[in-house]
């Protein structure tokens, strides 16, 4: 028996007419796959990756969070479909389509489509798995489940025989609700009391007056050694934010690994942080572009895993975030380099000294039976003030080439989820085999011009590496 956690079914009750909350990957590769091929190799190692096997059981009325169980009428061929594009130039916008769609609930959360057309003997794999059964690092090795290190696919041991997962009956599943029920209110003060020691790290209850005074002193009360302080984390209201819509655009590309590690070490900061800054960088050329850029700094959720060893199946979210100012009120190159260091290295020691469970947190003071009015929550929120302007993930991969049932992988892409709290934008890479492939998804209401924040990502780094060439220029000794 495995329940959803508050934060899976949170990824659940979220969804709406113009939400779906599915993470995702387009992975194009060089060879020649055949749908039935794919279906074997899937078939061969499905028992690697938990999730897939597993559907949603709903407990009555939706008084409790649902159930995992597998799906004995399960079949491979379901999940994975074909089509063809009609040249490389016509991916996006066909995957932006695929993305938009809702998973069926009554199955597996997940879908595989192989697209024929991009010419040159390539072929494109996209994958969307649902965020109530994966995180994004949890999808990555689920996808990793499937690939080789050669051309020659590995071989893999059959699955040992176990009992299958199933949920109980609609007895026992009520018996568990009432029992929750009735447990509720301490679990939620329980929540409440954690949440509010991280009270002005949490977007919208940091900006409330004495936030912060109130934190310290539930800190305090805690037994909680002293955590460092944060910036401000009002985010600023821009055409990125506010209700999105049911339709999804789509831009990806890569940049070179090398370059973004030359500025790192240039300038001594973590490759992440060079990312961010990017980032940073890319956004305030296209809000300035149009007349919409705050004087405040846009506010950025990033993801942080805190999945342990012991997760060995998979299945469900353990992650955290951190918010960060992005410094897109800086107008100098190199001094918003220094502010993004700056401000992700203070995120980071937060993070490093905090619970970080104020997710779950917020999640678990909800019951069962309210959380279908998230969706109303959301967009009322998404009205009235955003909690943060988007979200941006870097997901770390291997660096060496890996191979699909054959095909060598080319380039990777993932993607996440748009929503009204969290606005019309998220900006999500990987690295991989040398190269940070960027996937950035957008409601078109919002972003009508994805592609242009994809051309800013690319020049955010051409200018960051012709800050550190002049840096090294001018520290190199005469002579």
């Amino acid at each position: 028996m495995r329940q959803l956690t508050a934060l899976d079914a949170q990824f659940l009750s979220g969804e709406s007419a113009t939400t779906a909350a599915h993470v995702a990957g387009l992975a194009v590769l060089d060879g020649t796959i055949t749908r039935a091929s794919l279906i074997e190799l899937l078939r061969e190692r499905l028992h690697l990756a938990p999730p897939l096997r597993m559907r949603l059981a709903d407990v009555p009325f939706g008084l409790d969070r649902p159930y995992w169980t597998e799906d004995p009428d399960f079949d491979v061929a379901d999940h994975v479909y074909e089509s063809t594009v009609p040249g490389a130039d016509d991916l996006a916008a066909h995957v932006a389509e695929i993305h938009a769609r809702l998973l069926d609930r009554s199955r597996p959360l997940w879908e595989m489509h192989l697209i024929h057309g991009l010419g040159e003997g390539r072929v494109a794999v996209y994958t969307k798995v649902h965020h109530a059964a994966v995180d994004g690092i949890s999808g990555t090795e689920i996808m990793g489940s499937f690939l080789d290190v050669s051309p020659e696919p590995r071989r893999v041991e059959p699955a040992p025989p176990t009992a299958p997962t199933t949920a109980p009956d609609v007895r026992e599943m009520l018996g568990n609700a009432f029992n929750r029920t009735l447990a509720q209110p301490m679990a939620s003060l329980r929540s409440l009391t954690r949440a509010i020691a991280d009270l002005d790290a949490i977007p919208v209850a940091s900006t409330l007056p004495g936030a912060r005074r109130i934190a310290r002193a539930a800190r305090s009360l805690m037994g909680d050694k002293p955590v460092p302080d944060l910036p401000s984390l009002a985010a600023p209201r821009t055409p990125l934010n506010g209700p999105v819509s049911s339709r999804r655009g789509f831009a990806y590309g890569s940049v070179a690994l090398t370059d973004l590690k030359y500025v790192a070490k240039t300038f001594g900061m973590s490759v992440n942080d060079v990312v961010m800054t990017v980032c940073a960088s890319a956004l305030r050329s296209w809000l300035d572009e149009r007349g919409a850029l705050p004087a405040q700094p846009l506010i950025a959720a990033v993801p942080v895993s805190i999945r342990t060893p012991a997760a060995v199946d998979g299945i469900g979210n353990q992650i955290s975030a951190m918010i960060t100012p992005l410094a897109t009120d800086v107008a100098d190159p190199r001094a918003r380099l220094a502010a993004v260091r700056t401000t992700m290295s203070a995120a980071k020691r937060r993070f490093a000294v905090s619970r970080t469970t104020w997710l779950n947190d917020l999640c678990t003071m909800m019951p069962a039976a309210l959380a279908r009015a998230t969706p109303a929550v959301f967009r009322l929120a998404g009205r009235v003030a955003p909690g943060v302007n988007l979200i941006v993930s870097n997901v770390p991969g291997p660096q060496v080439p890996l191979y699909l049932g054959g095909a060598r992988l080319l380039a990777y892409y993932p993607m996440s989820v748009l929503s009204d709290l969290t606005g019309g934008l998220s900006i999500t890479c990987l690295s991989y085999d040398g190269s940070l492939g960027f996937g950035v998804v957008a409601c078109p209401a919002r972003v009508p011009d994805v592609w242009q924040i994809m051309d800013h990502l690319r020049e955010g780094v051409t200018e960051l590496v012709k800050l550190a060439d002049v840096e090294n220029k001018s520290e190199a000794p005469c002579g």
